[in-house]
């Protein structure tokens, strides 16, 4: 279970990373690595869900026994 908690860290850190760039690529009119920065926030939000959903049926399971 603590991969998964460093796992949504990272996913924390790279969204907060991901945003951040993409209002320096939109102040500097770089629109090109702009778009693929959101293309990867998008994925990591993807991501980020179904880990949480798999955080939440790990603990659900967990209280069942």
């Amino acid at each position: 279970m603590g991969k998964k908690f460093a796992l949504n860290i990272f996913y924390n850190l790279a969204i907060i990373l991901s945003i951040f760039g993409l209002v320096w690529c939109y102040n500097n009119a770089k629109y090109l690595p702009a778009g693929f920065l959101v293309g990867t926030t998008a994925c990591l939000f993807y991501f980020k869900y179904q880990l949480t959903k798999d955080i939440r049926k790990g603990f659900k399971e967990k209280d069942q026994k």
